[in-house]
């Protein structure tokens, strides 16, 4: 089963926080590939018109972000910039192109990323 997942919070949909499903949005499941890879491409040619930047990784993910939206941080009492994410994953994992199966993305347990924000450093 695949998921294309939305989502909207403070981290851009890689990074695969502890908490990352609680910034999830809307959730559509979709039986063949070819299926969630087309609403994928639906949805990243919506999110492209709306936001003024975007960053994509492989494979995959997309985020986008408008420079004046932000969220406030409770834990760090500040604003962070706010992402709408976007991501297929299949079984709620990341898709790993090289073999076909699915893995844990590298930045799952990585504490390196450089965070304002004291929840996630």
């Amino acid at each position: 089963m695949y998921q294309v997942i939305t989502m909207y919070g403070e981290n851009e949909p890689w990074w695969f926080f502890e908490d990352w499903q609680e910034d999830i949005i809307e959730e559509k499941s979709f039986e063949k590939f070819h299926a969630a890879k087309d609403y994928y491409d639906e949805l990243v040619k919506k999110y492209v018109d709306s936001y003024e930047k975007e960053r994509e990784k492989e494979p995959f993910m997309a985020a986008f972000w408008n420079e004046e939206e932000l969220v406030y941080c409770e834990d760090c009492d500040e604003e962070l910039q706010a992402y709408k994410g976007l991501m297929i994953l299949k079984n709620y994992e990341k898709i790993d192109l090289d073999n076909g199966e699915c893995k844990r993305d590298e930045t799952t347990d990585y504490s390196g990323k450089a965070k304002c924000c004291a929840r996630h450093s």
